[in-house]
């Protein structure tokens, strides 16, 4: 007897477990169902589902035919708006941008193809583009099978950013806006808006650390460019002896060099908007960044892009402006440009060339300090945007500063300084 009802055991845990599975699947089901009952009902719809419920009642309980009558016109409009649900939304949806990446000013154009690849022809619906913060809204026809519709937009970009166009939205709907369907389609494309940058021709700033290399004012014990002679001192290195003077002057004679840099072009640009006065001077600063970057890249040079907290992506034009584009202002109580000259200086030691990029909120004795911090031996620029100003230029310690008022003064200001 006890073996008997040991055998069973297994068999009513093994029944329980079962049970158990297909509750859980079924009210998942449930959960789910309801979930797409819920989303296609718009918030005034459920205002009037709730109206219709008690005007029913009362009616019964009171005996007005009246409040009866207008419960059951409520319930015959919701019914009939709900039938505009019934339909198919299989489009296949593709979705082109002739150009993933603008300068401000320009449109984005692109195309949104629309096919019917099923059997049966799909009734009207709209089709919905989210580009950024606002949207297209497109009326698609009937679609027989086989069909397709294209729609031809343009995006307009007023400011630098990147936008995420789509995912495109397929809606089915009443004309009374009660019940909404809708079935996304397709992935978001970034769209990049670069910032407006200027192209200029003449020497570039920097310094090569390689065979290649310009000889810099700075003396090094090592290097490939041949300076002078001077005596030995205890610590040299005995292969730079020069024994020919050696042996004429009686004194040991060791080779001295003038060392040699490659080019680090380094961005500092402070995105703190208490260094600037408006947000224009902010894009122009950005602008500036990115000529600058820009000419240093067409030139082999290797460029970093440092602003508060991070450093940003710089290695190619593209990945530059990328960068920029994406590039927003921090709090006012982030740090401000003296800190982020003193990151540049602790990050890359190495730096040959650095410019500073601030606005017109920096005071002088903050640009000498901010200077006084960079790495040692590196030439160091500052462009001061200031929106409206007539291009000035004028030297803080070692540094050059130029202010800006726009983006044209910027050639023809670097000309006078590498003059």
């Amino acid at each position: 007897m006890t073996t008997s009802t040991a055998a069973v055991a297994p068999e009513v845990e093994e029944r329980r477990s079962w049970w158990t599975d297909a509750a859980g699947h079924a009210s998942s089901v449930i959960v789910a169902r309801l979930r797409a009952v819920v989303k296609v009902v718009r918030p005034a719809t459920w205002v009037l589902i709730g109206v219709a419920i008690t005007l029913w009642i009362a009616g019964a309980a009171l005996g007005w035919f009246e409040l009866t009558v207008t419960a059951v016109v409520m319930t015959a409009v919701l019914a009939l708006s709900a039938l505009f649900l019934i339909g198919r939304t299989a489009y296949d949806v593709s979705l082109d941008l002739t150009r993933t990446r603008v300068v401000v000013g320009d449109r984005a154009v692109g195309a949104l193809t629309l096919s019917n690849t099923g059997s049966r022809a799909i009734l009207p619906s709209r089709v919905v583009l989210p580009v950024g913060s606002g949207r297209g809204v497109f009326a698609v026809g009937r679609l027989a099978p086989g069909a397709e519709v294209e729609e031809l937009f343009a995006i307009p970009t007023n400011r630098r950013g990147v936008l995420s166009v789509g995912p495109v939205s397929v809606v089915r709907g009443d004309p009374l806006g009660l019940f909404e369907r809708v079935h996304h389609r397709d992935e978001p494309v970034d769209l990049y808006v670069h910032p407006r940058t200027v192209s200029f021709e003449g020497q570039s700033l920097g310094f090569f650390r390689d065979l290649e290399g310009m000889s810099a004012r700075d003396l090094s014990p090592d290097d490939v460019s041949f300076h002078a002679l001077r005596e030995y001192q205890p610590g040299d290195d005995l292969r730079h002896v020069h024994w020919k003077s050696t042996a004429r002057t009686g004194t040991v004679m060791v080779r001295q060099y003038e060392e040699t840099r490659r080019s680090h072009f380094v961005l500092g640009l402070s995105r703190n908007p208490a260094d600037y006065a408006d947000a224009e001077e902010f894009e122009l600063a950005i602008s500036a960044a990115g000529s600058l970057g820009l000419r240093a890249i067409r030139d082999s040079r290797q460029v970093d892009l440092q602003v508060q907290g991070r450093q940003l992506a710089a290695a190619s034009g593209k990945r530059l402006l990328d960068s920029l584009a994406a590039l927003e202002s921090s709090r006012s109580r982030d740090p401000r440009l003296l800190d982020l000259a003193g990151t540049v200086a602790a990050s890359l030691p190495l730096a040959s060339v650095v410019v500073l990029l601030c606005g017109s909120s920096v005071d002088v004795a903050t640009l000498r300090a901010a200077c006084a911090r960079l790495p040692y031996g590196a030439r160091v620029l500052v462009i001061v945007a200031d929106s409206g100003a007539a291009s000035s230029r004028c030297r803080i310690a070692e540094a050059d500063v130029i202010t800006i008022g726009s983006l044209d003064q910027l050639p023809p200001a670097l000309r006078k300084v590498l003059a």
